[in-house]
């Protein structure tokens, strides 16, 4: 599960990277800094985790992870190859979801591309952009497929219709996503319009409250996820030690710091769950997993032998075990279930998977 960091040249992408993942990518006030796609693995904050690991006291304690790619920026004309558009563009019809992180904050030091400071008009034209590459590649597969068509081919048929429906769409400046299709429905056209998306608004330490508003309002209408963070603040509380950063936190009244609400938002734009396995003799230990997703699938996520072979998986709530503290308590109340195949694995679930080898 991959999330792509977007936007123009000089919005702060590589510098809220950077952050995110201490991966030192390169990062100036000049356009293009960033060429090709740094990757980053961010571990998901999640305070149960913690509780669990002060319950069990394992060894070790191994979070979720999420990895962030931070891509070049966009310009006006990508689709048609300005700024090494297409090279960016193909790096992101490679991700899951995607970020676009936008300025929201004046510094002239900082040369901004467009000029002036107007977000909403950043995402317009990014968007734009990402139209224009989909009604392109949707009009070749609507060429590629007209001869099926002519033949009878149902299945042609029924494509065909789709993808006139996402060419209209897309020609009167909406996304593939206002069709409604399913990703199922979607899987092989490979889409960029379709990708959900977070927008993060990058401010300075004091942010033009009115102008962030605005931008959160224009966030809801999309139903796109928003955040938002200063992304140079950020990057000097990541260098900070764990127990100076929960102070930091505490002094300001916040339970997350910004880089980590950008990673839980991104947990959720991904309809991600979590389950836990434990085990003080080794470790305790957060899974993701896809919403919907049944416990065979979810001990896949551990090791492919163990879904080809699953049996049951034994499994108790986060809040069970916090209250009683041991299994032993939960087994005598019968708080401990067995789940078969058909089980859908919820938010907060620890497992125990039983399997033939």
């Amino acid at each position: 599960m991959e999330i792509g960091i977007v936007g123009l040249p000089n919005v702060g992408k590589s510098t809220l990277f950077n952050a995110l993942t201490k991966a030192g990518a390169a990062s100036s006030n000049y356009p293009f800094t960033t060429i090709d796609p740094n990757i980053g693995i961010v571990p998901l904050p999640d305070k149960r985790l913690d509780k669990l690991f002060d319950i069990f006291k394992p060894p070790k304690k191994t979070p979720a992870y999420i990895k962030f790619v931070d891509i070049a920026g966009l310009v006006k004309g990508a689709s048609k190859g300005e700024g090494l558009g297409n090279k960016f563009l193909a790096n992101i019809r490679e991700v899951d979801a995607i970020i676009q992180v936008v300025r929201a904050f004046d510094n002239p030091d900082v040369v901004h591309v467009l000029g002036e400071i107007e977000p909403i008009r950043d995402i317009e034209v990014i968007e734009t952009e990402l139209m224009l590459a989909d009604l392109e590649s949707v009009e070749k597969m609507i060429s590629k497929n007209t001869g099926y068509v002519k033949t009878g081919d149902k299945e042609a048929i029924a494509k065909m219709e789709k993808l006139e429906n996402i060419k209209k769409a897309l020609s009167d400046g909406k996304p593939a996503s206002v069709c409604e299709y399913s990703n199922e429905e979607l899987r092989d056209f490979n889409l960029l319009t379709v990708k959900p998306i977070l927008y993060v608004a990058n401010t300075s330490e004091t942010p033009d409250r009115e102008l962030v508003e605005k931008f959160k309002k224009y966030a809801e209408s999309k139903n796109a996820g928003f955040v938002r963070v200063s992304a140079q603040i950020e990057s000097e509380i990541a260098q900070l030690p764990d127990e100076e950063k929960a102070v930091f936190l505490q002094d300001i009244g916040e339970e997350y710091t910004g880089l980590e609400k950008i990673a839980l938002a991104s947990k959720k734009l991904l309809k991600l769950i979590s389950f836990f396995t434990v085990g003080s003799e080794d470790e305790v230990r957060s899974w993701n997993l896809r919403e919907g997703s049944t416990a065979p699938q979810a001990a896949g996520r551990i090791h492919t032998d163990f879904e080809r072979g699953f049996i049951k998986s034994d499994t108790y709530s986060f809040e069970n075990i916090c209250a009683h503290k041991t299994e032993k308590i939960l087994r005598e109340k019968g708080l401990i279930r067995s789940e078969g195949k058909a089980y859908i694995v919820k938010d907060g679930d620890i497992c125990f998977f039983k399997f033939n080898v």
